[in-house]
């Protein structure tokens, strides 16, 4: 099933992790209140994170591709993340030089962005346990 791995473990603090994903090293970590060190993003943030990149560098590539100049595009990801039921309100700031029917083509591109799609329709998740000596 998996084509790549992130790979997590505690490192540098009680609950902060580096995350080897790709190749590179991402840090997730918790505020004081909760036990961290509040040295990065929580895991939550880092959700809506991959959220707001997933929606900017989606809606890029099809600009590029339409020859539109989106470099000033913004997209903001809000949650709550004391909900129970995660919650994302996505917002995207065009140019105003786009006109109402660019600006439904790219909205409409926007919500089709992988991480958008997954967090819309629920993605499979499988538990695995191994025992390492």
């Amino acid at each position: 099933m998996p084509q790549t791995t992130a790979s997590a473990r505690l490192a540098g603090g009680p609950l902060r992790c580096e995350v080897d994903v790709g190749g590179r090293t991402v840090v997730a970590d918790e505020p004081e209140a909760l036990g961290g060190t509040d040295s990065a993003p929580t895991p939550q943030q880092l959700v809506a994170a991959a959220l707001a990149s997933c929606v900017t560098i989606t809606i890029q590539m099809y600009a590029q591709r339409k020859e539109w100049d989106l470099s000033a595009v913004r997209v903001d990801v809000g949650y709550d993340p004391t909900a129970r039921e995660p919650a994302y309100e996505v917002t995207v700031h065009l140019p105003d030089h786009l006109d109402g029917e660019q600006r439904e083509r790219v909205m409409r591109v926007a919500a089709k962005c992988p991480v958008h799609r997954a967090l819309e329709h629920g993605a499979e998740i499988v538990d695995r346990c191994v025992v390492s000596a």
